[in-house]
C-alpha cells in the first residue's frame, strides 16, 4: 500500500466519524456564499459536483469558504482581487462552504491529499490534479492583497 493510499484510507475513516449535520444555519452562510457566487463562482454542494468540477480539462480554482474572520477579511477578498486583476486566470472558479456543504467538503478533503483538512483554503487543480493549495495558516493574519498577489503568481505558473 502506498503512502497516498494509506493517507486516503485514514482520511476516509476521519470523514466517517465527522458530524454529518450542517454546523451553521443557512442565515449565516448564504451571505458569505453570495460574496463568491455573485462574482461568478460555481457553488459546489455535492460530492459529484466537486468531482466533476476538478476533473475538467484545464484549471479549476476551488475556494473552501468559511465563517471565520480570516475567510471574511483575507480569503474571500484576496481571491476576488486575484480573479479581478490576474492577466491569466483559472478556466473555472468554484467554491464550497465548510460546515455547510458537508458532502462536497468531504470530497474535497479526499482530493486535497496529502494536505490536511483546512478551512478556509484555496486549491488549484489542473487537468484533475491538485497543483497548489493555500492553507488556513497561510491565510490567517495576512492581508487580502498579499493573498491576491500570491494567487496571481500561482495562476501565471499553472494556468494557460
Amino acid at each position: 500500500m502506498t503512502l497516498k493510499q494509506i493517507c486516503r484510507a485514514f482520511l476516509k475513516s476521519l470523514i466517517l466519524i465527522q458530524i454529518v449535520e450542517v454546523m451553521y444555519p443557512e442565515e449565516f452562510v448564504l451571505p458569505m456564499k453570495a460574496e463568491l457566487v455573485d462574482n461568478g463562482f460555481e457553488d459546489l454542494t455535492t460530492a459529484s459536483e466537486v468531482e466533476n468540477a476538478v476533473k475538467k480539462q484545464g484549471t479549476t480554482l476551488l475556494v473552501i469558504n468559511s465563517v471565520c474572520g480570516c475567510a471574511a477579511g483575507a480569503c474571500r477578498p484576496g481571491v476576488l482581487m486575484a480573479i479581478a486583476n490576474a492577466p491569466i486566470k483559472p478556466d473555472y472558479i468554484t467554491t464550497s462552504f465548510a460546515g455547510f456543504d458537508i458532502e462536497a467538503i468531504n470530497k474535497v478533503r479526499e482530493l486535497q491529499l496529502p494536505y490536511p483538512p483546512s478551512s478556509p483554503a484555496i486549491l488549484l487543480f489542473k487537468d484533475g490534479q491538485l497543483v497548489n493549495m493555500v492553507e488556513r495558516h497561510q491565510i490567517e493574519g495576512r492581508p487580502a492583497q498579499l493573498i491576491a498577489q500570491h494567487l496571481i503568481t500561482v495562476f501565471q505558473e499553472h494556468c494557460n
